[in-house]
């Protein structure tokens, strides 16, 4: 009888609300393997979270960024020793150095699971030093990783050329086929007319993610709402943003939704929004797993004219791609489906279609050999 093969993921982020871990992690247990997860929550928890298959520790982040990174590393390498597993997965770069470096002392194979390009994230554009720092710790430790994951073939051409390495494997960041069986009445909820269009906007919230071009968008069309499913450190900002143009009525900061819930809220919108700013190679490179989740939901998308989201976009005809830089074509887009619902009905049913073919049962067969060899 074979052996049951044993997976430990590490992420510097919570795994509760993190589709990638939690499609991957459940296929793998789908599989057979025992698969434990190892995350840390800075938002929301105040205290720790176990269960059998996942520990997420609360650890306090203020401004003193050295005392976060201290407890994150103190923890993350206290759990790695513990471990015992045949596979380790780092779930990003921070994880990378100390996952990488404990399942070589265990002799066990380690995978890399590459979100982003991350000498390029938005918050480095400016900063070249920190980028070259970057760059060089990933380029010391992908060459000891057994197999390299990316979300999109833009970011795996990249990083192979880049670090001259060979066959990362592209699995992207698609929902399981499902639908929402309980959908929420967002309307009821949040006491929203019914005939105002319902905006979704689901993720982290941060800055070059479009919130400030809708938010303006909004404040020029009253038969709109944003609902924002998320948490972020630029939370309060938005905040105070959506106060000076007096729309904080419409802006509606509903908070973080268990991975398993997000559907159900998701479903009870009326378009979904993946407005990823051009502002560095990862954002130019997004293939999010938002825009998935719209479509399985059954909600018309508005993308920014990035490459991989717009193929999708255009491919399966489920919404529209702008040029996010171009706050009227932002308006005028959103208006013509203010006045013309019928529009988003077709772009709806064509979600349907699409959802049979980009769901995540389909992404898991073709990655299923490499994750299990």
């Amino acid at each position: 009888m074979e052996r049951t093969k044993k997976i430990h993921i590490s992420f510097l982020g919570n795994p509760r609300y993190d589709s990638r871990i939690t499609n991957i992690s459940n296929s793998l247990r789908e599989d057979g393997c025992k698969v434990s997860v190892l995350g840390f929550d800075w938002f929301i928890s105040s205290e720790d979270y176990f269960d059998v298959e996942i520990k997420i520790f609360a650890i306090e982040k203020n401004k003193f960024s050295l005392f976060f990174y201290l407890q994150f590393v103190f923890i993350l390498i206290s759990e790695l020793v513990r471990s015992n597993a045949d596979v380790y997965i780092a779930e990003d770069l921070y994880t990378l150095p100390f996952v990488t470096t404990i399942a070589k002392i265990k002799r066990a194979k380690v995978y890399y699971n590459s979100r982003e390009i991350y000498a390029h994230l938005g918050g480095l554009r400016n900063r070249p030093t920190l980028q070259s720092i970057v760059k060089s710790i990933e380029k010391f430790f992908i060459k000891k990783i057994d197999l390299v994951l990316t979300t999109g073939p833009l970011d795996s051409e990249y990083i192979e050329k880049l670090y001259k390495i060979s066959d990362t494997l592209v699995v992207r960041n698609i929902p399981p086929y499902q639908k929402a069986v309980s959908k929420i009445d967002l309307r009821k909820k949040y006491n929203i007319d019914q005939d105002k269009i319902i905006l979704i906007y689901q993720g982290v919230i941060l800055l070059g993610r479009g919130l400030k071009q809708i938010i303006n968008a909004i404040a020029r069309l009253p038969k709109t709402v944003l609902i924002i499913l998320g948490e972020g450190e630029q939370r309060n900002n938005f905040i105070e943003f959506a106060k000076k143009l007096n729309v904080s009525e419409r802006i509606i900061f509903a908070g973080s939704v268990d991975q398993k819930d997000l559907i159900n809220y998701t479903a009870g919108g009326d378009v979904g929004l993946s407005l990823i700013e051009n502002i560095s190679i990862s954002y130019y490179h997004a293939l999010p797993n938002k825009l998935f989740e719209y479509i399985m939901a059954g909600l018309p998308v508005l993308c920014s004219d990035l490459p991989q989201m717009k193929a999708i976009i255009e491919k399966y005809n489920v919404g529209e791609s702008i040029n996010i830089e171009d706050e009227e074509n932002i308006f005028s887009t959103l208006n013509k489906w203010c006045v013309n619902p019928n529009l988003l009905e077709a772009y709806r049913k064509n979600c349907a279609v699409a959802a049979k073919e980009l769901n995540w049962q389909e992404e898991y067969k073709r990655a299923r050999e490499f994750l299990l060899k």
